[in-house]
């Protein structure tokens, strides 16, 4: 059964720093129709009637206890409207939002990733055609924005994914082209209390309406990051403070019309600029997945990291020469292959983990619905893997003459003689910089690393790197370790080369 919080994803902003923030923002007079459309335990609605006692006010909200605690709150105020609905689908607000909206205010700290069966998924992708239906708050955003007359004002919490994450262009889109965004704050998620909310930073964005389309694109609006503590929300003046001043025409023209948050104007600058990215020069594709790895992956020893739940490996079974690349599987009692996994390993990870990989079995990978023999005409080929999740840095080693699997992105360079050099530069903190500014989370999926741009090294840089990138693999596989300054002085040539 699914809990009640996994339903409603309540979680109520119970800070008083982040409320008044987001109420100062809303810049009331008193004469406004306000709509709260997730009202919680009211939370903004009594600060809000504390200033302007005679406000009007709309709330919704799903949760049928949370309402009637709202309706008996409120019941001697004629003003205050509590209705309990979804706000996603309520067709009231549909009609409203389809003749112009009604409302001159929108406040809200709506459900962050709120789960819904299989049939309601399905019914908002299609009502909410071109948007992410997976996660509630994108969608809560889109209605409330409807929702609000023309120059009406929005203040929304919430995660701060909505700015890079892929998924999420279509909102991005409509946010650039239908509103002038005043202000947008950025801090850890830790400044709300008590709760863990699985995302690390949080947002609050104050927009207005507008139907204007080249004023919403000249429109310039602020970025403010690096607070120290909650209060100083709404303090702008404070020296410390990142202040970013970016127009919204900028942001449309960026790939994914991706927000780029990052102080440092040459890196923007090059993300922008790049005329060649990853993707242009690189296939880069997702791997195999066994669909029952705790049977058919084996390690090599219980003394590998993570190998608590597999069976080790029977050595004599091993195939380690998979040059031929036996896609259709093993034919002789060999039948299990080195494998690539997740892990941030720099240059080159040695054969711990092996995959089943008879001639039977790949034959049921290809058929069965919960493996994914995807992209096999990349697998056994020399190229790059880089884990789909790292840590503080993104992490890259060789493949060659081996699997990998579903956690790790295989980039394979179209032209051969750059992997050493692209191995060298995706263990670089020139490319950290850039994918942390394409996406500030931990999360390096495909989408995000094609569109890493790419300068080519002239034939000195490329030469000198490709020679000190094999010394170092041929020293790892030795030792386990490396010659840092071999590291240092290609981390050195790419910084020269990118120009930060």
């Amino acid at each position: 059964m699914v809990s009640e919080q996994r339903i409603f994803q309540a979680y109520y902003t119970k800070s008083e720093p982040i409320v008044s923030y987001m109420i100062d923002l809303l810049d009331l007079n008193g004469t406004e129709t306000v709509f709260e459309p997730c009202a919680g335990d009211g939370v903004f609605i009594d600060p809000i009637l504390d200033k302007y006692q005679d406000i009007k006010i709309d709330a919704f909200e799903l949760n049928e206890n949370a309402c009637d605690t709202l309706k008996s709150k409120y019941q001697d105020l004629e003003n205050i409207s509590i209705k309990q609905t979804d706000t996603l689908t309520d067709l009231e607000l549909e009609f409203l939002c389809s003749m112009g909206g009604k409302y001159d205010a929108v406040i809200a700290n709506p459900p962050y990733g709120a789960w819904r069966n299989t049939i309601d998924r399905a019914t908002l992708k299609k009502r909410f055609n071109g948007f992410y239906a997976k996660e509630s708050y994108s969608l809560f955003l889109y209605r409330s924005i409807e929702s609000l007359n023309e120059g009406g004002k929005l203040v929304f919490i919430i995660p701060d994914t909505y700015l890079n994450l892929n998924m999420h262009k279509g909102i991005r889109k409509y946010i650039l082209s239908t509103t002038r965004i005043k202000e947008i704050a950025l801090f850890p998620s830790s400044y709300f209390p008590g709760v863990n909310f699985g995302y690390a930073n949080l947002s609050i964005i104050s927009l207005e309406k507008s139907s204007d389309y080249k004023s919403n694109l000249d429109n310039t609006f602020k970025i403010i990051k690096d607070y120290k503590t909650v209060e100083e929300l709404g303090s702008n003046k404070l020296k410390h403070l990142t202040k970013l001043n970016i127009q919204q025409k900028n942001v449309l023209n960026n790939d994914g019309y991706i927000f780029l948050a990052n102080a440092n104007p040459n890196v923007s600058a090059c993300i922008k600029q790049a005329k060649t990215n990853i993707g242009d020069i690189c296939d880069c594709v997702t791997g195999f997945y066994s669909g029952n790895d705790k049977d058919r992956l084996k390690v090599l020893s219980k003394k590998i990291r993570n190998s608590k739940r597999y069976d080790e490996v029977e050595k004599e079974k091993i195939t380690y020469d998979c040059s031929s690349r036996p896609l259709d599987g093993i034919e002789n009692g060999k039948i299990y292959v080195p494998i690539v996994k997740g892990g941030n390993v720099r240059y080159y990870k040695a054969d711990n983990w092996f995959m089943e990989w008879s001639s039977d079995l790949v034959r049921f990978y290809k058929k069965d619905k919960k493996a994914r023999y995807q992209n096999p005409s990349f697998y056994f080929r020399k190229g790059i893997a880089i884990p789909m999740v790292s840590s503080s840095s993104i992490t890259g080693a060789i493949i060659e003459n081996r699997l990998f699997d579903q956690s790790i992105v295989g980039i394979f360079p179209k032209k051969e003689d750059l992997i050493y050099y692209l191995l060298a530069f995706f263990n670089s903190p020139t490319c950290n910089k850039l994918i942390r500014t394409i996406n500030p989370s931990t999360n390096n999926s495909s989408n995000y690393i094609k569109v890493i741009p790419f300068l080519q090294p002239n034939n000195k840089q490329k030469k000198v790197i490709t020679e000190s990138i094999k010394l170092i693999i041929e020293q790892v596989k030795i030792s386990g370790d490396y010659d840092i300054n071999l590291e240092a002085e290609n981390n050195k040539m790419i910084a020269v080369l990118y120009g930060f």
